[in-house]
């Protein structure tokens, strides 16, 4: 049995915080910067007119590996210790990354996706670490802040990925291996245990090997089964945009490279703005059940902004239209994770953030599909259907909200 309670007088606080974030930062910065060159490595081995498929599988195997994978390293943390586990993860990514780069042929670049997404433990194992070590009412707060970290990584990561890649296709990928052995580095000297043990841990469970077994074993508890729909959700419909929003743009406003990698700049500052000053200041006015249901609702009114750019093909719209969108995804994120973190119990902290990156990792897996079915009827159907999703997942929200009244 272990114990992770907020009370335990020896389980790091303050300053593991500052330790998280670098550790959040060089992982989210090492894992964008390959993000302008992979269609560039993909085409080294299909004619042009594959290139946009490979790019959607390689994509889609990755998140099937990190969702068959999530709630195992879930588990492994809730029974070794969050600290073994995220530096697996991080020298998996590691280890991915150098394959990835050394290519040769289409099989290894899928390998080395295969082997990052199989050691993707990363977010879940941070934010178990956050719940273990902080209050629940401090869990919001501290998930806004990390979000806020994450978007300097998403906003610096890409376009020096892309000035790299101007250099050498494959230097970003050699970098970001470099980033992601330095960031383990970082967590072996610097980062304490949150997991403190008083009893030996009870036998392994061979089913903990099955992620949709673990999954349902999560689900058994009511109080998650609607935030992890909603948040389902949320993530499926953000997949279905972060795959075809580069073929979007450069068919509706023409933009090349170098465009697309501004505007991506652009969503990582307002998620700075969004989850480390907005929601600092709405969360303990609004509590996070009403930021949850408001910013999915903000979210959907971004989709079909951006899907009424093949109306307005404007800059200024498209801006405003990221605005919009990027502002409901900030506020949702760090209040969906306080809601889950505060309904998991103190030693299921890993298993439920396993399963919540696992069901993610699911979404991720998916959405993608949607505008390979949708984008032939219309270009800016699958904006229309991912807001629509986000409408879904906040009734869903409501509903539950009102019957528990």
């Amino acid at each position: 049995m272990v114990d992770i309670s907020v009370e335990n007088p020896d389980a790091p606080r303050r300053g593991s915080v500052a330790v998280i974030a670098v550790t959040l930062f060089l992982n989210v910065t090492g894992f964008t910067l390959i993000l302008p060159v992979i269609p560039f490595l993909v085409g080294r081995y299909v004619p042009p007119d594959r290139v946009g498929l490979y790019v959607g599988l390689i994509v889609s195997v990755f998140a099937l590996c990190a969702f068959a994978a999530a709630p195992v390293l879930g588990a492994l943390s809730d029974r070794f210790g969050r600290r073994p586990v995220l530096l697996l993860s991080l020298i998996g990514s590691a280890i991915g990354y150098v394959i990835f780069g050394m290519g040769g042929a289409l099989w290894v670049l899928f390998l080395g996706r295969i082997v990052d997404g199989l050691t993707a433990g990363n977010i879940s194992t941070i934010f178990a670490y956050i719940a273990d070590t902080h209050a629940p009412a401090e869990r919001g707060r501290i998930y806004g802040l990390l979000g806020a970290v994450a978007g300097f990584g998403f906003m610096f990561g890409p376009v020096a990925g892309g000035f790299l890649g101007a250099l050498s296709p494959t230097m970003p990928l050699f970098v970001a291996a470099a980033i992601t052995v330095l960031c383990a580095f970082w967590v072996y000297i610097a980062l304490p245990e949150s997991v403190a043990r008083d009893k030996p841990p009870g036998p392994w469970q061979w089913r903990q090997l099955n992620p949709l077994g673990q999954l349902a074993g999560v689900l058994r508890y009511a109080n998650l089964r609607v935030p992890f729909f909603a948040a389902f959700c949320f993530f499926f419909a953000g997949a279905m945009l972060q795959s075809n929003l580069s073929v979007y743009l450069k068919d509706v406003l023409q933009f090349g490279t170098t465009s697309i990698g501004w505007t991506l700049f652009g969503v990582g500052v307002m998620d700075i703005v969004s989850q480390g000053l907005l929601t600092r200041v709405l969360l303990p006015r609004l509590g996070s059940r009403m930021l949850t249901r408001l910013g999915l609702a903000i979210n959907a009114v971004g989709f079909a902004m951006i899907a009424s750019l093949v109306f307005v093909p404007r800059i200024e719209f498209l801006a405003a239209s990221i605005f919009v969108f990027t502002l409901g995804d900030g506020l949702f994120q760090p209040a969906m994770s306080e809601i889950i973190a505060n309904a998991a119990p103190p030693d299921a902290q890993g298993r439920v953030q396993g399963a919540n990156q696992a069901q993610q990792s699911l979404a991720r897996m998916l959405g993608p599909l949607a505008p390979a079915i949708l984008s032939p009827m219309s270009i800016s159907a699958p904006y229309w259907v991912g807001g629509a999703v986000a409408i879904v997942g906040m009734a869903a929200l409501w509903i539950r909200q009102k019957a528990t009244r």
